[in-house]
């Protein structure tokens, strides 16, 4: 609709340049400089290909990359000259997006759980204890244990020590002790994080003997000639 009627030949004029001005203020604002706003005296030119083009002007570089149909980014503005690639940089852009995602996507976050416990704990609610730490822990999660002390008991936190002691005997097969109890006020805790999972080693297969040689066979001497 630009092109039509009679008033159509300025803004058909002006199109290539508003054009050019939406894509780089649409790209603008990233971690590179790119097309016109690489205003260096010289740059090093890398094409598309990854070819040398040389040391030239920016303005040589941004014009090969619009005949092309690339842009022209600032791929090392501390380098002397600045370097200067020819690529599809809303491509790049993209690809870079992608891989960002994935690599949040396949990232683990690790929580610090946490389970309290008392001097007077009896042996049942012990192990109950222990069974969902060692839970927390094989899921790749840190573990804080703790111990609250009430009125009297901090005359005895001995007690308290030999509770978080054994805890973390019980889990030293699938995680380390990070901090060893520390008592803190009226609590008494630790940390534990989890050992790094290794694979499982598959099982070597078994060797098949190898056939001996056989033995050469002697033929019967006849009969007289060892008399």
């Amino acid at each position: 609709m630009l092109c039509c009627g009679a008033d159509a030949v300025r803004p058909c004029f002006f199109y290539p340049f508003l054009l050019c001005y939406w894509r780089c203020t649409t790209i603008a604002n990233t971690d590179h400089q790119i097309n016109e706003e690489i205003r260096d005296r010289e740059v090093r030119l890398i094409g598309a290909d990854g070819e040398q083009l040389g040391i030239m002007s920016s303005e040589e570089a941004l014009r090969i990359a619009t005949e092309q149909g690339y842009d022209l980014v600032k791929i090392a503005p501390g380098s002397n000259p600045p370097v200067c690639r020819i690529m599809d940089y809303g491509k790049y852009r993209f690809e870079q997006a992608k891989k960002e995602k994935e690599a949040k996507k396949n990232q683990r976050v690790i929580e610090i759980k946490e389970i309290r416990m008392s001097p007077s704990i009896d042996t049942n609610d012990f192990n109950t204890k222990l069974k969902n730490g060692q839970k927390f822990l094989a899921e790749g999660n840190r573990l804080k244990v703790s111990i609250r002390f009430r009125g009297r008991e901090m005359a005895h936190t001995e007690i308290g020590d030999v509770i978080l002691r054994d805890f973390a005997a019980k889990c030293a097969e699938i995680a380390n002790l990070d901090k060893p109890p520390k008592l803190e006020g009226r609590n008494m805790s630790m940390f534990l994080s989890p050992k790094p999972q290794t694979a499982p080693k598959k099982p070597a297969k078994p060797k098949t003997p190898k056939p001996s040689p056989e033995a050469p066979k002697t033929e019967d001497a006849p009969a007289g000639e060892n008399e």
